[in-house]
């Protein structure tokens, strides 16, 4: 024990080789000679400090003294990293009560509306560690059973102020976001090099994978760097008018990052969170024009035209708020976009479209070409009308593919593991006919099971789509994965729901 100058005892500071994911926790001998554990069991949480630097951890209590000793403090890889304080530092460890803003989650919880002051400060306690995941996902639920538009309007806005705000001198700035839940669909990979080979300013940040095998950011990855500071993203952009980097590195709503880490345990993706935080990173990534798209159908996270038109008069309003000028357009969620589902088998599909590989998928070449339209008629110099053509023409050119491989040697080679998995499985048709419906909410439930994204290589690649003809044993995917648990378990789960209908075929027979 060592008291220093302090009226408080201390202990020194141990890295505890523990990945405990967003929250930080701190571990002490159930021996320990400066605190009395049995002190500590009433609080989940307690309060380090040294100097100026705090930091909040949950408390666990140990009797191993092999990995903290009785004049020891364990800190899990997290904490240690956000403390920031070298291993051996004298640290003072007090009992901590809950954040104060944890009573207008309560609130929140029976009924109460919250004001802005109050939302403002849940998303600081947020941004600053000071929640749980257990009041996290209490905070989420709470927000899920209803949220008025003035709570909508104040959970926006506190989360875009409360991280990095970029500003460009430019007075367009570009973005697209698609709301998800359709697999594939990797259109902003296409869409950024067509426009920033225009010329226009495209400073696209993407989230990881929420509920789905691949996230933009996750496929990027696969070709480049993702994770890059504010400096080299603006370095970046000012060279080649556009990136494909993760939101999350460069703090552009960082509370959003810790939302959707409890959000993806949960498989909570809620409407007025979704348009929070699509709308609160586009506010701090400083775009004036954003497209949305909304892909509408049976298995999509919108299943038709009235759950679209009620969403995208949602972003109109919260966009028309903020200033940005949003445009909402609905397309085809009835099925994967393109052939390849997981972070490999999505950027193959990228590159093959921008590559002009005649074995391209074609609706992924022509969704990015229409997308990439409504950017380019946000010029002012290009005539209207004529955004199509020029998009198709920087494609068929060649010049979107040398803009993204600019784009790739800016942000910097790829430092993740990007081989194909080697253990397959071919699922086949059930019988003969034709594909007359696929359920995207369960290729991508497959996708997951056979390890994507954490696997990159993990995925499907889909030989048939709607509309085609297949026989009995013909397949119609096939799945990869890297490891033997994760292919046992998506091969299971293929033969029990395949995902396709094949028309004449008994709806029994394949549960969709």
């Amino acid at each position: 024990m060592n008291t220093g100058n302090s009226s408080r005892p201390q202990l020194k500071i141990r890295r505890v080789n523990l990945d405990t994911g967003r929250e930080n926790v701190a571990v002490i001998s159930r021996r320990s000679k400066a605190l009395r554990p049995e002190v500590f069991r009433g609080f989940s949480r307690v309060e380090l400090r040294r100097n100026s630097r705090v930091l909040l951890a949950t408390l666990l209590i140990t009797d191993d003294d092999a990995l903290v000793g009785p004049e020891d403090i364990g800190l899990s890889d997290p904490a240690f990293r956000r403390f920031a304080e070298p291993v051996g530092s004298l640290v003072t460890v007090t009992p901590s009560m809950p954040p104060n803003s944890l009573d207008a989650v309560r609130g929140k919880i029976q009924g109460r509306t919250l004001a802005a002051s109050e939302i403002a400060e849940i998303v600081n306690d947020l941004t600053h560690f000071r929640y749980s995941d257990m009041e996290i996902a209490a905070f989420l639920i709470s927000f899920a059973s209803f949220t008025t538009s003035d709570e909508l309007l104040a959970l926006a806005q506190a989360m875009a102020q409360a991280g990095t705000q970029l500003k460009w001198n430019k007075p367009i700035v570009v973005d697209k976001h698609c709301i998800g839940g359709i697999p594939g669909n990797r259109t902003s990979m296409v869409v950024v090099p067509i426009v920033a080979a225009h010329g226009l300013t495209i400073p696209k940040t993407s989230s990881r994978a929420i509920t789905s095998p691949a996230g933009t950011a996750d496929t990027m990855e696969v070709l480049a760097r993702v994770d890059l500071g504010v400096e080299e993203m603006k370095e970046v952009v000012s060279a080649c008018h556009g990136c494909l980097v993760w939101g999350g590195h460069v703090n552009l709503a960082p509370a959003d990052d810790i939302l959707i880490s409890v959000e993806r345990a949960l498989s909570l993706d809620t409407r007025e969170q979704m348009v929070a935080s699509i709308l609160s990173k586009k506010l701090a990534a400083g775009s004036t024009h954003l497209l949305i798209d909304l892909p509408v159908g049976p298995a999509a996270k919108l299943t038709n035209a009235n759950e679209a038109m009620r969403l995208r008069k949602l972003f109109e309003f919260v966009g028309d708020h903020f200033g940005i000028s949003i445009e909402v357009i609905t397309t085809d969620g009835r099925q994967p976009i393109g052939s390849g589902i997981g972070p490999v088998l999505e950027a193959q599909d990228v590159m093959a479209v921008l590559s002009n590989d005649p074995s391209a998928p074609p609706d992924l070449r022509e969704k990015s070409l229409r997308l990439a339209a409504h950017l380019l008629e946000y010029d002012p110099e290009l005539r209207g009308g004529t955004g199509y053509a020029r998009a198709r023409h920087l494609l068929d050119s060649g010049a979107a593919l040398k803009q993204m491989q600019k784009i790739i040697d800016a942000q910097g080679p790829s430092v993740c593991r990007t081989d194909l998995g080697t253990l397959t499985i071919d699922v086949p048709a059930p019988g003969d006919g034709v594909v007359s419906a696929i359920d995207c909410l369960r290729l991508n439930r497959l996708a997951r099971t056979a390890g994507a994204p954490i696997d990159k290589g993990a995925g499907i690649r889909i030989f048939k789509k709607i509309g085609d003809r297949v026989e009995k044993g013909e397949p119609l995917y096939r799945i990869y994965s890297l490891d033997h648990s994760e292919h046992g378990l998506v091969a299971a789960a293929a033969k029990s729901n395949a995902g396709y209908l094949i028309d004449g075929q008994r709806r029994g027979e394949t549960e969709l």
